[in-house]
């Protein structure tokens, strides 16, 4: 009985002593597991509460998790790049970043940070070029929405390098790219300098003129230059669709047979102001772009056209029309004869 006694009580001491490391390595566990999420908990917290100024960073297209880890810590956005990554597994974001260009504050928490780089929230701001609008038009907006330094634009459109064909074609000079700058709505990187804005406008327009419209242009016997020129007037004369591609075979019946366009908008151009009503001396001042003056084409666009003027240079409208007459509403009427035009000239202006 001594001995089964003694036994007994050595099992039973190391069964506390078992228990209790148990217990001493759960605790410690808990201690480590709390200081852990404290430490996760701390270090995901914003850097600077308080802070209102903005940061705005580059995640190049390709970088992993890591690489981004590095940009927010060098940035000062976060504290720790290990909890940044171990995070991003947790929440299942790793791998899932997206590249582009985004603004944070030092006020922003670590899942912030992550769900704006998961979701794609880049830094962008928006502006659009409405259609018909020409280079000083397009300047004087961009500058007013304070996207652009004038003068930098200006040297930008005549002189800065641009890989296209089409730029290769166009009329040298401080107008250099009229006609070419794309009218559309575009999103770009707050970053973007002047150079980059016109390559994108450039680029919507080369996206636009595709390979069919060089094969027309080349149909119809024209350059590129002259279809988009061509359009440009259209646009600046039609206002209402369907009558672009009408208006554009009068154009195309009077080049035909070497008629003067006498297109107001021409003129317009060369005044700068939209004059509702051209006076005789107007329509005889000496300039290339005069339309009044010169047979065919004048040497460059005078807006920029948007796509169904495009569309409707190369694709003009069957008929014999040779005269167009705007009714006052937008819409205009068309003859074969300068008699008929007279007749629908009483009926509607005088």
């Amino acid at each position: 009985m001594e001995v089964y006694s003694k036994k007994h009580d050595h099992a039973h001491r190391r069964w506390r002593l078992l228990v209790g490391s148990m217990v001493l390595i759960g605790i410690i566990i808990i201690i480590l597991v709390v200081m852990f999420f404290q430490y996760l908990n701390r270090n995901s917290e914003p850097v600077n509460p308080n802070s209102t100024e903005s940061i705005t960073i580059i995640i190049p297209t390709g970088t992993g998790t890591s690489e981004i880890a590095n940009i927010l810590v060098e940035a000062n956005l976060i504290r720790d790049p290990r909890v940044f990554r171990l995070q991003s597994m947790i929440e299942g974001y790793d791998g899932w970043y997206k590249a582009g260009e985004y603004t944070f504050s030092q006020s922003m928490s670590l899942e912030e940070i992550m769900r704006i780089l998961f979701e794609g929230k880049t830094a962008t701001i928006r502006f659009t070029i409405p259609e018909g609008y020409d280079i000083k038009r397009i300047t004087k907006k961009l500058a007013e929405e304070g996207l652009i330094d004038p003068e930098i634009f200006a040297e930008e459109i005549e002189m800065g390098s641009f890989d296209y064909e089409f730029v290769k074609t166009a009329p040298a000079g401080p107008d250099r790219l009229e006609g070419y700058l794309f009218p559309e709505t575009y999103e770009i990187f707050t970053t973007a300098n002047e150079h980059d804005i016109i390559d994108r406008m450039l680029y919507q327009f080369s996206k636009v003129f595709t390979e069919e419209s060089y094969a027309r242009a080349e149909e119809l016997g024209m350059t590129i230059n002259e279809v988009i020129t061509l359009a440009s007037i259209i646009e600046r004369e039609a206002r209402v669709q369907e009558d672009r591609p009408v208006i554009s075979s009068v154009f195309h019946n009077r080049l035909a047979i070497g008629m003067p366009l006498q297109s107001c908008a021409t003129v317009q151009y060369i005044l700068g102001e939209q004059k509702p009503v051209l006076s005789t001396k107007d329509t005889q001042i000496d300039s290339p772009y005069n339309t009044y003056i010169i047979n065919g084409l004048p040497p460059g666009p005078i807006c920029s056209p948007g796509k169904d003027s495009i569309h409707a240079a190369l694709y003009p409208a069957d008929t014999n029309y040779l005269y167009f007459l705007a009714k006052g509403d937008g819409s205009h009427v068309f003859s074969e004869t300068y008699d008929q035009f007279l007749k629908y000239k009483a009926q509607y202006i005088n």
